[in-house]
């Protein structure tokens, strides 16, 4: 079982932060440093120092970081152009060596998109569909030659495809809960399915619909890599659960039965049952990124028992 590092810097981290935190992911011998695209905090707290964008940050930690992997959960479309997005990430898979992840999504919180005057179109998934197929096609386009698109949304004519990521295919991931759509799309384009925020029972039938669509797609059953996503709350003895859990304003039974929380145990015995399901990476959400010992805690009695 994969651990990784998943963060939300919207609610307030600065880049040095989310380098200690970083940092902390590859010494600790987490797989992979993720983190969110917004731009507006949820819920409660001030946000400050205020948003990060999210591949400045991942381009800063590419020259900063040697081992881990880097990506996003998710890119949202609603920010930018399929062309220009396909430059970013290829810009920065060299500048980290090849060790990229591009996790995107259509979009879906209109108040920031109100806040920084950012566009918020009525249909979003046609245009995640095409947007999918530009990335990637681009990617794929043989070098001196072009690639041309034409869709509902988005028109590219004579694009030399430039330039080309380190990776000979940067993975693509797919996620979210729709049952029709986005298994198709998770057939058709992704490396790997994330399903955020769900329990063993939701878990457990969105990766079927995802393996029935990609058996109707032609592709092999192991063709993607299925995950998770989950707030984590760990701690030695109670106490620590607690003091953790109101730190990040939540229930310690909410967290329970909806993230990864409570003692070392129970949160390896929790993680089981997603791995039972086929479930192969775990992305951790650490929402206090001012809490070092947390990340050891995991590190020493949750990862080392998961092999």
């Amino acid at each position: 079982m994969d651990l990784r590092i998943f963060t939300e810097p919207q609610q307030g981290a600065d880049y040095d932060t989310l380098l200690k935190v970083a940092r902390a992911t590859e010494e600790l011998g987490f797989d992979a440093f993720f983190r969110s695209d917004h731009y507006l905090r949820m819920g409660a707290g001030d946000g400050l120092p205020g948003p990060t964008d999210a591949w400045i940050t991942l381009a800063g930690l590419a020259r900063e970081t040697e081992r881990i992997r880097l990506g996003t959960l998710m890119t949202a479309g609603t920010f930018r152009l399929p062309g220009v997005l396909a430059i970013q990430v290829a810009q920065v898979d060299r500048m980290s060596g090849g060790r990229i992840e591009l996790g995107l999504g259509a979009g879906w919180f209109e108040e920031e998109h109100r806040a920084y005057g950012i566009p918020f179109p009525k249909e979003r998934f046609g245009r995640l569909e095409e947007q999918l197929e530009i990335v990637t096609g681009l990617w794929g386009t043989e070098p001196g030659t072009t690639f041309s698109y034409e869709g509902e949304h988005y028109r590219l004519t004579d694009s030399p495809a430039l330039p080309k990521p380190a990776q000979a295919r940067v993975p693509v991931i797919v996620g979210g809960h729709g049952a029709r759509r986005t298994p198709r799309l998770a057939a058709r384009f992704a490396d790997e399915f994330n399903i955020p925020f769900a329990s063993p029972e939701e878990t457990e039938r969105q990766f079927r619909r995802v393996r029935d669509a990609v058996a109707e797609a032609g592709r092999p059953a192991d063709a993607l890599v299925y995950s998770n996503a989950l707030v984590v709350c760990v701690g030695k003895d109670d106490a620590e659960v607690a003091r953790r859990a109101a730190a990040i304003g939540r229930d310690v039974a909410e967290l329970k039965a909806n993230g990864l929380a409570g003692s070392p145990a129970e949160v390896v015995d929790k993680i089981g049952r997603y791995g039972a399901l086929g479930s192969t990476r775990i992305y951790l959400q650490v929402l206090d990124l001012d809490d070092p010992d947390h990340l050891e805690l995991i590190s020493a009695q949750v990862q080392t028992q998961l092999g």
